[in-house]
Formats: structure tokens, sequence, C-alpha cells
């Protein structure tokens, strides 16, 4: 399986990360002028090509695929996006990420007529 270059930004990391081990390059706080986020960029990028994933422990997934789905869309409504306009956006990235795995992307159309469902319900 292929590894690409992802961005991460949580509360505990922000900047590029490895799809598949541990690996990352956290962004500096103070980073704010273009051409130096454009500079951060192309080293994170040359480093990611660098890595060995051996050498990092293995990305690990603690919770389903419908929590991480409803995780990630939750946010985009807390941000100010229709629920139907955030599941779509999540909807298409995971099949970006996702795009040589069509058990996944599956999960994820069901993840996603879950999330409008609940929400139409109220029960989230």
């Amino acid at each position: 399986m292929g590894r690409w270059l992802t961005w991460v930004s949580d509360q505990h990391l922000q900047g590029w990360a490895c799809s598949q081990c541990e690996w990352n390059f956290p962004i500096p706080s103070l980073l704010t002028d273009p051409e130096a986020k454009s500079a951060y960029d192309r080293l994170a990028a040359g480093k990611f090509q660098g890595h060995d994933c051996a050498q990092h422990p293995a990305r690990t997934r603690t919770k389903s695929g419908t929590e991480l789905f409803a995780e990630r869309a939750r946010k985009l409504v807390m941000r100010g996006y229709k629920p139907k306009d955030a599941v779509d956006l999540v909807l298409q990235e995971i099949m970006l990420e996702h795009r040589s795995e069509p058990k996944v992307v599956e999960q994820a159309r069901a993840d996603a007529e879950d999330f409008l469902r609940r929400i139409r319900q109220g029960l989230i």
C-alpha cells in the first residue's frame, strides 16, 4: 500500500504527517510569512520522502470509521458549514484519501447517510 503526505491539525499536532506511520513534521509556531510557509512545505516533502516507515510505529485508529466520519463532519458544522455541505466535503476527502480502497469509500457513504439521518432526527 502506498503512503502519502497528509496535513494534521488537532490538539496534539499541526503539520505534515505520513499516512502509514507516526512520522510527522510539526509546523513552527511563529510561521506566518507565505514564503516561509512554502519553504516549510518543501522541506516537509523532502523529509517525508526520506523517512523510513519501519523506523516509526504504525499509525493506529482508535475510533471506528463512523466515529471518525462524524467527528470530521461535526468540526465543519461547528465552523459554519451546513450539515449537507460538511458531509459532502468529508466524503470527498475520504474518497481522495482512500481512492484505492472501495470498501472504505462505501463505508464512508453509509456513515454519511447515517450522520445526516441523525441530524434530521435531532440526535446530534
